[in-house]
C-alpha cells in the first residue's frame, strides 16, 4: 500500500520533463457551449510568478466577462528556483516550489517569494491599474532557505514566509505601505532534515496562511508515508505587544489528523473553524480546528478516483464549495465544504494541458495555472462557476508562451 502510494506521488512528480511592461502577444480562446454571463461579479486581476532565474510577477487584468487578457511582467529583484525530484534528482517542474501560495495579497500590497535568493519582495498595486506593480523598498533576506509560500495579514501588518530547504520553518516581518518590509524575525524551525534545494515533493512545507480572523498562522507540512514520516498542521498564534505592534508567537502547536498523510493546499471554510485541505495521497478532507487547543481532527475525507497528486485548493463564495487541482490530471474537481464529497468533475483534457497547479476563485470564476511541461506551453484556464454548485465550465484557455512564462511558473492570487 505504501509502495503504491509512493508510485502515485512519483508519477505526478515525473510528469514534467527592468520595468513593468505590457506584452502584446498573449493568446486565448473562448470555449463554445453557452454565452458568457452578463453583469457578473468579477475580480480585477490575477497574479503568479515566472519563478525563473530572474524572478518576476505576471499580472493579467480580468475583463468584465471574467476572462483575462494581456498584462504586465514585473521583476521581483530576486531569483526563482526548483526543488529536486527525489526520484530522478533532476530539477522539478512543473510544481517547482512543491507548495501553494508563492505569492499573496494584503490590501493593495503584493508579496512574492524568491526561492533562489532566499528573499521576499513587496510590491504595491496601482489603484487605477491593477497590472501596474511597483516594488516597495528592497527584497528582504530570510533566515530560512528555499522560501516557497507566503501569507500576509492586513489587520496585523504582518507577513510570514514558509521555507522548506536545509533551514526550514517560519519567519515574519512587519510591513508598511510606504517603507516596505522590516527585517525578518528569527526562524521558527521545522526539523525536516532537508537540503537546499529540497528533495520533494514529500517531506516539505506545503502552504502557510492566516485564519479568517487573522489571529492564527497555519502551515501544512507534508509527511512521507514511504519512510513512516508523519506530516502535520502547524499553528502559531498572533500576539500584540504593549506598543500595539503585532508579532507571531514562538509557541507552536502541531497536530497530525489520523487519516491524512501528505497535507498540501488548504483554505479556511467561511463561517466555520474548519479547514478544507488537499492530501496528495488520496484527494481532500475537511478538518475541524479546535480554537482552544489549536489542534486539528479529521471530520471527513474523500478519495478522488484516478488522481495522481491532488495538491491545490480554493474556496468559492459563489458556490460555497471547494475546487481542487491535480498536477498529473487535467481536471478541476468541485467538492463539498461539509464532508469533502465530490460535487462535479470538470474534464479539461481537450485543451491539451498536462495538469493544473495553484488556483484561485474570484467572483463567479476560478483561475487555474498550468506551467506546462516544456513542450506544452504554460496557460491559465478560466472556469465559470457563476451558476452555482455543479455548473463549472471552461470559458477560456489563455496561453502564456507569448509572455515568456514556462514550466517553472508558480502561484496564483486574485485581486477582487
Amino acid at each position: 500500500m505504501v509502495l503504491m502510494l509512493r508510485k502515485t506521488l512519483l508519477f505526478a512528480w515525473l510528469l514534467s520533463s527592468a520595468e513593468s511592461a505590457p506584452y502584446p502577444h498573449g493568446e486565448h480562446s473562448i470555449a463554445t457551449g453557452g454565452q458568457k454571463a452578463k453583469n457578473m461579479t468579477t475580480g480585477r486581476a490575477i497574479y503568479f510568478l515566472t519563478n525563473d532565474a530572474k524572478n518576476a510577477v505576471v499580472a493579467l487584468p480580468i475583463n468584465a466577462d471574467g476572462t483575462v487578457c494581456n498584462g504586465t511582467i514585473t521583476p521581483t529583484g530576486g531569483a526563482g528556483s526548483n526543488a529536486i525530484d527525489s526520484n530522478t534528482k533532476a530539477a522539478a517542474a512543473p510544481d517547482a516550489l512543491v507548495g501553494q501560495s508563492a505569492l499573496t495579497i494584503a490590501g493593495e500590497s503584493l508579496f512574492a517569494v524568491n526561492a533562489g535568493s532566499n528573499t521576499l519582495t513587496m510590491l504595491s498595486i496601482s489603484a487605477s491599474d491593477p497590472t501596474k506593480l511597483t516594488m516597495v523598498g528592497k527584497p528582504v533576506s530570510l533566515p530560512g532557505e528555499f522560501p516557497n509560500t507566503v501569507a500576509a495579514s492586513l489587520k496585523n501588518s504582518l507577513v510570514c514566509v514558509g521555507t522548506t530547504g536545509a533551514k526550514a520553518g517560519i519567519s515574519c516581518s512587519i510591513f508598511s505601505t510606504t517603507t516596505g518590509l522590516s527585517p525578518m524575525d528569527s526562524l521558527r524551525p521545522f526539523d525536516l532534515k532537508q537540503t537546499t534545494p529540497p528533495l520533494g515533493p514529500t517531506n516539505t512545507v506545503s502552504q502557510t496562511f492566516f485564519s479568517k480572523d487573522q489571529s492564527l498562522l497555519l502551515t501544512t507540512v507534508k509527511g512521507d508515508p514511504t519512510v513512516n514520516n508523519t506530516g502535520f498542521l502547524s499553528v502559531f498564534p498572533v500576539q500584540s505587544s504593549a506598543c500595539g505592534a503585532s508579532s507571531l508567537s514562538t509557541t507552536e502547536t502541531r497536530s497530525s489528523p489520523p487519516g491524512t498523510a501528505v497535507l498540501f493546499g488548504s483554505a479556511p471554510i467561511p463561517g466555520s473553524p474548519s479547514l478544507f485541505v488537499t492530501d496528495a495521497s488520496f484527494g481532500a478532507a475537511v478538518l475541524a480546528l479546535n480554537p482552544s487547543s489549536m489542534t486539528a481532527s479529521l471530520v471527513s475525507k474523500q478519495a478522488i478516483q484516478g488522481q495522481k497528486a491532488t495538491c491545490w485548493a480554493t474556496i468559492s463564495s459563489i458556490t460555497n464549495s471547494a475546487f481542487v487541482t491535480d498536477v498529473g490530471v487535467n481536471h478541476i474537481v468541485e467538492m463539498s465544504l461539509e464532508d469533502a464529497s465530490i460535487i462535479q468533475t470538470t474534464d479539461l483534457s481537450a485543451n491539451g494541458d498536462p495538469g493544473l497547479i495553484d488556483l484561485k476563485a474570484a467572483g463567479g470564476f476560478v483561475y487555474a495555472l498550468s506551467p506546462g511541461n516544456g513542450t506544452q506551453q504554460a496557460s491559465v484556464t478560466v472556469v465559470d462557476v457563476s451558476g452555482g454548485q455543479g455548473t463549472a465550465r471552461q470559458v477560456q484557455h489563455f496561453l502564456l508562451g507569448g509572455l515568456g512564462v514556462g514550466k517553472n511558473a508558480q502561484g496564483m492570487v486574485a485581486l477582487v
